[in-house]
Protein backbone atom coordinates (compact mmCIF):
# COMPACT_ATOMS: atom_id res chain seq x y z
CA UNK A 1 0.00 0.00 0.00
CA UNK A 2 1.02 3.59 -1.00
CA UNK A 3 1.29 6.49 1.29
CA UNK A 4 0.17 9.74 0.33
CA UNK A 5 3.20 12.15 0.65
CA UNK A 6 3.53 15.82 -0.20
CA UNK A 7 4.39 16.97 -3.49
CA UNK A 8 7.78 16.37 -4.88
CA UNK A 9 8.41 13.66 -2.05
CA UNK A 10 6.93 10.92 -3.72
CA UNK A 11 8.96 8.26 -5.20
CA UNK A 12 9.95 7.22 -8.46
CA UNK A 13 11.71 9.34 -11.28
CA UNK A 14 8.69 11.41 -11.29
CA UNK A 15 8.82 12.75 -7.67
CA UNK A 16 12.85 12.92 -8.12
CA UNK A 17 12.45 15.55 -11.05
CA UNK A 18 9.93 17.06 -9.12
CA UNK A 19 12.30 17.09 -6.00
CA UNK A 20 14.92 18.72 -8.00
CA UNK A 21 12.97 21.11 -9.83
CA UNK A 22 11.75 22.31 -6.66
CA UNK A 23 15.09 22.33 -4.95
CA UNK A 24 16.48 24.76 -8.00
CA UNK A 25 13.42 26.71 -7.20
CA UNK A 26 14.77 26.82 -3.62
CA UNK A 27 18.23 28.10 -4.25
CA UNK A 28 17.65 30.82 -6.90
CA UNK A 29 15.38 32.72 -4.22
CA UNK A 30 17.92 32.42 -1.63
CA UNK A 31 20.90 33.32 -4.46
CA UNK A 32 18.15 36.25 -5.44
CA UNK A 33 17.49 37.21 -1.93
CA UNK A 34 20.80 37.46 -1.06
CA UNK A 35 21.93 39.29 -3.79
CA UNK A 36 19.09 42.10 -3.42
CA UNK A 37 19.31 42.37 0.27
CA UNK A 38 21.46 46.14 1.30
CA UNK A 39 23.70 43.97 3.14
CA UNK A 40 25.44 41.77 0.09
CA UNK A 41 25.07 44.68 -2.46
CA UNK A 42 28.34 45.89 -3.57
CA UNK A 43 29.01 49.27 -4.36
CA UNK A 44 26.47 51.11 -1.85
CA UNK A 45 28.10 50.15 1.49
CA UNK A 46 31.29 52.67 2.75
CA UNK A 47 30.46 55.09 0.53
CA UNK A 48 31.91 58.41 1.65
CA UNK A 49 29.87 62.08 2.35
CA UNK A 50 31.31 63.22 -1.13
CA UNK A 51 29.83 59.98 -3.22
CA UNK A 52 26.64 61.20 -2.06
CA UNK A 53 27.45 64.96 -2.90
CA UNK A 54 28.79 64.48 -5.67
CA UNK A 55 25.70 62.24 -6.65
CA UNK A 56 22.91 64.86 -5.54
CA UNK A 57 25.05 67.84 -5.65
CA UNK A 58 21.86 69.88 -7.61
CA UNK A 59 19.44 68.36 -4.01
CA UNK A 60 21.92 70.11 -1.85
CA UNK A 61 22.13 73.51 -3.48
CA UNK A 62 19.13 73.65 -3.29
CA UNK A 63 19.03 72.98 0.18
CA UNK A 64 21.59 75.66 0.87
CA UNK A 65 18.50 78.07 0.36
CA UNK A 66 16.64 77.38 3.42
CA UNK A 67 19.94 76.24 5.50
CA UNK A 68 21.11 80.42 4.85
CA UNK A 69 17.87 81.51 5.64
CA UNK A 70 17.81 79.69 8.90
CA UNK A 71 21.54 80.81 9.87
CA UNK A 72 21.28 84.62 8.52
CA UNK A 73 17.48 85.29 10.47
CA UNK A 74 17.38 82.93 13.31
CA UNK A 75 20.73 82.29 14.52
CA UNK A 76 22.60 84.87 13.94
CA UNK A 77 20.34 87.18 15.69
CA UNK A 78 20.98 85.52 18.59
CA UNK A 79 23.93 87.07 19.52
CA UNK A 80 21.95 90.23 20.24
CA UNK A 81 20.58 88.47 23.00
CA UNK A 82 23.52 89.54 25.28
CA UNK A 83 21.96 92.97 25.35
CA UNK A 84 19.86 91.66 28.10
CA UNK A 85 22.17 91.04 30.59
CA UNK A 86 24.46 94.66 29.49
CA UNK A 87 23.62 98.40 30.11
CA UNK A 88 23.19 99.02 26.89
CA UNK A 89 24.48 102.17 25.24
CA UNK A 90 24.07 103.26 22.07
CA UNK A 91 27.77 105.75 22.36
CA UNK A 92 29.42 102.46 23.72
CA UNK A 93 28.15 100.06 21.41
CA UNK A 94 26.97 96.30 21.94
CA UNK A 95 30.41 94.87 23.29
CA UNK A 96 31.39 98.15 24.70
CA UNK A 97 28.30 98.52 27.01
CA UNK A 98 28.27 98.07 30.60
CA UNK A 99 27.92 93.94 31.85
CA UNK A 100 25.49 93.97 34.59
CA UNK A 101 23.94 90.14 34.50
CA UNK A 102 20.32 89.44 35.81
CA UNK A 103 20.39 93.38 37.21
CA UNK A 104 17.75 94.15 34.00
CA UNK A 105 15.38 91.28 34.31
CA UNK A 106 15.01 92.45 38.60
CA UNK A 107 13.44 95.65 37.17
CA UNK A 108 11.80 93.92 34.81
CA UNK A 109 10.09 91.35 36.83
CA UNK A 110 9.37 94.80 39.37
CA UNK A 111 7.41 97.08 36.30
CA UNK A 112 3.89 96.98 37.43
CA UNK A 113 3.34 97.01 33.28
CA UNK A 114 4.79 93.57 33.26
CA UNK A 115 2.36 91.75 35.13
CA UNK A 116 0.06 93.44 33.94
CA UNK A 117 1.14 92.65 30.31
CA UNK A 118 1.84 88.63 31.04
CA UNK A 119 -1.87 88.46 32.30
CA UNK A 120 -3.36 90.13 29.42
CA UNK A 121 -1.02 88.11 26.77
CA UNK A 122 -1.97 84.65 28.32
CA UNK A 123 -5.62 85.48 28.35
CA UNK A 124 -5.75 86.39 24.78
CA UNK A 125 -4.00 83.28 23.33
CA UNK A 126 -5.33 81.34 25.80
CA UNK A 127 -8.64 82.47 24.46
CA UNK A 128 -7.45 82.40 20.91
CA UNK A 129 -6.25 78.83 21.65
CA UNK A 130 -9.68 77.93 22.50
CA UNK A 131 -11.59 79.50 19.16
CA UNK A 132 -8.90 80.30 16.83
CA UNK A 133 -7.56 76.77 17.19
CA UNK A 134 -10.88 74.74 17.18
CA UNK A 135 -12.81 76.57 13.87
CA UNK A 136 -10.00 75.62 11.33
CA UNK A 137 -10.89 71.21 12.52
CA UNK A 138 -14.81 72.05 12.51
CA UNK A 139 -14.76 74.04 8.98
CA UNK A 140 -12.47 70.91 7.87
CA UNK A 141 -14.96 68.66 9.12
CA UNK A 142 -18.14 70.77 7.60
CA UNK A 143 -16.19 70.90 3.57
CA UNK A 144 -14.77 67.51 3.76
CA UNK A 145 -18.70 67.00 3.65
CA UNK A 146 -19.88 68.87 1.10
CA UNK A 147 -20.94 66.86 -1.92
CA UNK A 148 -20.73 69.54 -4.74
CA UNK A 149 -17.04 70.12 -5.86
CA UNK A 150 -17.37 73.92 -7.42
CA UNK A 151 -19.67 75.04 -3.81
CA UNK A 152 -17.06 73.53 -1.83
CA UNK A 153 -13.75 75.62 -4.03
CA UNK A 154 -15.64 78.64 -3.82
CA UNK A 155 -16.07 78.71 -0.06
CA UNK A 156 -12.38 77.40 0.27
CA UNK A 157 -11.15 80.62 -2.08
CA UNK A 158 -13.39 83.07 -0.27
CA UNK A 159 -12.44 81.67 3.42
CA UNK A 160 -8.98 81.95 2.29
CA UNK A 161 -8.73 85.42 1.47
CA UNK A 162 -8.46 87.21 5.10
CA UNK A 163 -5.49 85.14 5.51
CA UNK A 164 -3.57 87.21 3.08
CA UNK A 165 -5.07 90.81 4.28
CA UNK A 166 -2.71 93.02 6.33
CA UNK A 167 -3.99 93.95 9.83
CA UNK A 168 -3.80 97.33 9.11
CA UNK A 169 -6.37 96.70 6.55
CA UNK A 170 -8.19 94.60 8.82
CA UNK A 171 -8.57 96.98 11.46
CA UNK A 172 -9.81 99.47 9.22
CA UNK A 173 -12.72 97.72 7.85
CA UNK A 174 -13.38 96.68 11.44
CA UNK A 175 -13.64 100.23 12.43
CA UNK A 176 -15.76 101.32 9.21
CA UNK A 177 -18.32 97.78 10.11
CA UNK A 178 -18.64 98.18 14.45
CA UNK A 179 -17.49 102.07 15.00
CA UNK A 180 -20.18 103.07 17.59
CA UNK A 181 -20.61 106.58 15.72
CA UNK A 182 -21.21 105.79 12.23
CA UNK A 183 -20.31 102.22 12.03
CA UNK A 184 -22.59 100.28 9.21
CA UNK A 185 -23.23 97.74 11.91
CA UNK A 186 -24.62 100.22 13.94
CA UNK A 187 -26.47 102.26 11.94
CA UNK A 188 -28.39 99.28 10.49
CA UNK A 189 -28.87 98.34 14.64
CA UNK A 190 -30.08 101.93 15.24
CA UNK A 191 -32.09 101.71 12.05
CA UNK A 192 -34.08 98.81 13.12
CA UNK A 193 -34.66 101.02 16.62
CA UNK A 194 -31.76 98.87 18.54
CA UNK A 195 -29.44 100.59 20.51
CA UNK A 196 -25.91 101.08 19.97
CA UNK A 197 -22.93 99.16 20.36
CA UNK A 198 -19.53 100.05 21.76
CA UNK A 199 -18.05 97.06 19.80
CA UNK A 200 -14.48 98.45 19.98
CA UNK A 201 -15.15 100.94 22.78
CA UNK A 202 -15.77 99.32 25.40
CA UNK A 203 -13.03 96.56 27.13
CA UNK A 204 -14.94 93.29 27.12
CA UNK A 205 -16.91 94.20 23.94
CA UNK A 206 -13.37 95.07 22.64
CA UNK A 207 -12.53 91.57 24.05
CA UNK A 208 -15.01 89.99 22.35
CA UNK A 209 -14.51 91.59 18.98
CA UNK A 210 -10.70 91.01 18.85
CA UNK A 211 -11.66 87.22 19.18
CA UNK A 212 -14.23 86.98 16.66
CA UNK A 213 -12.28 88.90 14.19
CA UNK A 214 -9.51 86.80 14.46
CA UNK A 215 -11.22 83.49 14.31
CA UNK A 216 -13.09 84.84 10.93
CA UNK A 217 -9.06 86.23 9.80
CA UNK A 218 -7.39 82.84 10.15
CA UNK A 219 -10.05 80.05 10.14
CA UNK A 220 -9.51 79.27 6.14
CA UNK A 221 -5.92 79.14 6.24
CA UNK A 222 -6.12 76.52 9.10
CA UNK A 223 -8.06 74.54 6.95
CA UNK A 224 -5.37 73.31 4.85
CA UNK A 225 -3.76 71.28 6.97
CA UNK A 226 -6.13 69.24 8.63
CA UNK A 227 -8.17 68.91 4.97
CA UNK A 228 -4.77 67.90 3.75
CA UNK A 229 -5.02 65.33 6.78
CA UNK A 230 -8.16 63.93 5.87
CA UNK A 231 -8.04 63.36 1.98
CA UNK A 232 -5.14 61.06 3.28
CA UNK A 233 -7.68 58.92 5.04
CA UNK A 234 -8.54 55.33 3.40
CA UNK A 235 -11.98 55.31 2.42
CA UNK A 236 -12.67 51.66 2.72
CA UNK A 237 -12.92 53.05 6.53
CA UNK A 238 -15.96 54.95 5.50
CA UNK A 239 -17.42 52.14 3.56
CA UNK A 240 -16.83 49.95 6.52
CA UNK A 241 -18.57 52.48 8.27
CA UNK A 242 -21.66 52.81 6.58
CA UNK A 243 -21.92 49.01 6.15
CA UNK A 244 -22.56 48.87 9.96
CA UNK A 245 -24.95 51.69 9.47
CA UNK A 246 -23.05 54.95 10.83
CA UNK A 247 -24.46 57.96 9.17
CA UNK A 248 -22.66 61.26 8.51
CA UNK A 249 -22.15 62.30 11.66
CA UNK A 250 -21.18 59.74 13.01
CA UNK A 251 -18.22 59.24 10.15
CA UNK A 252 -17.19 62.47 11.43
CA UNK A 253 -17.08 61.47 14.87
CA UNK A 254 -15.53 58.00 14.77
CA UNK A 255 -13.12 57.73 11.46
CA UNK A 256 -12.45 61.30 10.71
CA UNK A 257 -11.89 63.17 14.08
CA UNK A 258 -9.80 59.77 15.38
CA UNK A 259 -7.54 59.79 11.85
CA UNK A 260 -6.46 63.38 12.18
CA UNK A 261 -5.56 63.25 16.17
CA UNK A 262 -1.99 63.24 15.36
CA UNK A 263 -2.42 66.06 13.03
CA UNK A 264 -3.90 67.96 15.43
CA UNK A 265 -1.98 66.92 18.59
CA UNK A 266 1.26 68.52 16.63
CA UNK A 267 -0.48 71.50 15.90
CA UNK A 268 -1.51 71.89 19.12
CA UNK A 269 1.84 71.52 20.39
CA UNK A 270 3.13 74.09 18.47
CA UNK A 271 0.31 76.51 18.88
CA UNK A 272 1.13 75.98 23.15
CA UNK A 273 4.89 77.27 22.39
CA UNK A 274 3.18 80.53 20.89
CA UNK A 275 0.95 81.28 24.01
CA UNK A 276 3.47 83.94 25.14
CA UNK A 277 3.77 85.61 21.96
CA UNK A 278 0.61 87.05 20.81
CA UNK A 279 0.33 89.19 17.62
CA UNK A 280 1.85 93.12 17.60
CA UNK A 281 -0.02 93.99 14.64
CA UNK A 282 -3.26 92.38 15.56
CA UNK A 283 -3.88 94.52 18.97
CA UNK A 284 -2.33 97.96 17.25
CA UNK A 285 -4.30 97.84 14.14
CA UNK A 286 -7.71 97.17 16.62
CA UNK A 287 -6.24 99.08 19.83
CA UNK A 288 -7.47 102.44 20.42
CA UNK A 289 -7.60 104.99 23.77
CA UNK A 290 -11.28 103.91 24.83
CA UNK A 291 -9.68 100.39 25.33
CA UNK A 292 -6.88 99.58 27.13
CA UNK A 293 -7.43 96.53 29.71
CA UNK A 294 -6.15 93.85 27.19
CA UNK A 295 -4.10 96.13 25.21
CA UNK A 296 -1.18 95.81 27.05
CA UNK A 297 0.78 92.58 26.30
CA UNK A 298 4.29 91.24 25.66
CA UNK A 299 4.52 92.30 21.94
CA UNK A 300 3.20 95.70 22.75
CA UNK A 301 5.65 96.41 25.92
CA UNK A 302 8.25 95.00 23.77
CA UNK A 303 7.61 97.59 21.47
CA UNK A 304 7.07 100.46 23.55
CA UNK A 305 10.10 99.57 25.75
CA UNK A 306 12.74 98.89 22.65
CA UNK A 307 11.33 101.36 19.86
CA UNK A 308 9.56 104.04 21.34
CA UNK A 309 11.38 104.21 24.75
CA UNK A 310 14.68 103.39 23.68
CA UNK A 311 15.38 100.81 26.65
CA UNK A 312 16.76 97.89 24.67
CA UNK A 313 18.21 96.08 27.39
CA UNK A 314 14.85 96.15 29.22
CA UNK A 315 13.12 95.23 25.86
CA UNK A 316 15.45 92.27 24.78
CA UNK A 317 15.11 90.64 28.14
CA UNK A 318 11.25 90.57 28.10
CA UNK A 319 11.54 89.09 24.92
CA UNK A 320 14.11 86.00 25.97
CA UNK A 321 11.68 85.35 29.02
CA UNK A 322 8.76 85.26 26.34
CA UNK A 323 10.84 82.89 24.37
CA UNK A 324 12.18 80.75 27.58
CA UNK A 325 8.19 79.90 28.39
CA UNK A 326 7.16 79.18 25.02
CA UNK A 327 10.34 76.66 24.53
CA UNK A 328 9.20 75.28 28.35
CA UNK A 329 5.50 75.21 27.27
CA UNK A 330 6.34 73.25 23.95
CA UNK A 331 8.81 70.73 25.76
CA UNK A 332 5.71 70.11 28.61
CA UNK A 333 3.20 69.60 25.73
CA UNK A 334 5.05 67.10 23.57
CA UNK A 335 5.81 65.44 27.34
CA UNK A 336 2.03 65.64 27.88
CA UNK A 337 1.18 64.27 24.43
CA UNK A 338 3.92 61.07 24.52
CA UNK A 339 2.60 60.43 28.16
CA UNK A 340 -1.44 59.88 26.49
CA UNK A 341 -0.06 57.80 23.71
CA UNK A 342 0.59 60.08 21.05
CA UNK A 343 4.25 60.56 18.84
CA UNK A 344 4.43 64.07 19.74
CA UNK A 345 6.81 66.77 17.90
CA UNK A 346 10.09 66.35 19.37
Amino acid sequence: MRHSLPYGLHTGSGGARNDQALGGEILKIESASKTESPLHTRGTLGKSFAFYLRRDLQLYLMLLIPIAFVLVFKYAPMSGLVLAFKNYKIAHGVWGSEWVGFEVFRELFAKHDFGRAVRNTLLLNCLDLVFSFTMPIVLALLLNEVRSIRFKRINQTLLYLPHFLSWIIIGAIAYQLLSEGNGVVNNVIAMMGGNRVPFLQEDVNWLISYLAIGVWQSMGWGTIIYLAAISGINPELYEAATVDGAGRWRKVWNVSLPSIRTTIVTLLIMNLGRVMEGSFERIYALQNKATTEFTTTIPVLVYRWGIEGGNFSRATALGLFQSMIGIMLVLLADRIAKKLGEDGLL
